[in-house]
C-alpha cells in the first residue's frame, strides 16, 4: 500500500511530549508531518481555522491529550463530534490517563481510538510506526 500525504495534528501541553511525538515519527520513518497545538481551544481554532490558523490544511486525524489547560481533551472531543463539518476526523486519544472513566467517556464522545501513552521512546516510536501504518496506509479515510 502506498502512504498518503496527509498532515497529523497532536493536541497535547506537554512540550516534551510534542518533542518526542515528533523525534519518534521522524525515527519510525513516517513521512506526514505532525502539526501541534498545546490545548482545546487551539485545536478548534486550527479545526475551524479560526486565528492564528487561517490557513490550516484539515489533518487526516487527531491524536488528542486529554489532560489539558484552557479546555481539555475530552470537552474538546465533544465539541468535535458534534460539529457535522469535523466529525469524521478520526480522533486518536493518546493520553498518561488510565482511569476506566477516561476510558469509556473517550468511546462514548467518539473516540476512534484510546491509547495510554508510553513510557519509553522506544515504545513511542513503536507506536508512531504501528499509528503511521494503520492511519495512513491502511485506512479508507472520507475525502476533506
Amino acid at each position: 500500500m502506498k502512504a498518503r500525504a496527509m498532515k497529523i495534528l497532536m493536541a497535547d501541553d506537554d512540550a516534551d511530549d510534542r518533542m518526542l511525538a515528533r523525534d519518534a515519527l521522524r525515527k519510525s520513518r513516517v513521512i506526514n508531518e505532525l502539526v501541534c497545538v498545546e490545548d482545546g481551544e487551539q485545536l478548534l481554532a486550527y479545526l475551524r481555522r479560526e486565528p492564528p490558523f487561517e490557513d490550516a490544511e484539515r489533518p487526516g486525524f487527531i491524536l488528542l491529550d486529554l489532560n489539558m489547560p484552557k479546555k481539555d481533551g475530552r470537552e474538546a472531543l465533544e465539541e468535535i463530534k458534534a460539529d457535522p463539518s469535523l466529525r469524521r476526523i478520526p480522533v486518536v486519544v493518546l493520553t498518561t490517563a488510565k482511569a476506566e472513566e477516561d476510558l469509556l467517556r473517550s468511546y462514548d464522545l467518539g473516540a476512534a481510538s484510546f491509547i495510554t501513552k508510553p513510557v519509553t521512546f522506544e515504545g513511542l516510536v513503536e507506536l508512531m510506526q504501528t499509528l503511521g501504518r494503520y492511519w495512513i496506509e491502511l485506512v479508507e479515510l472520507p475525502e476533506t
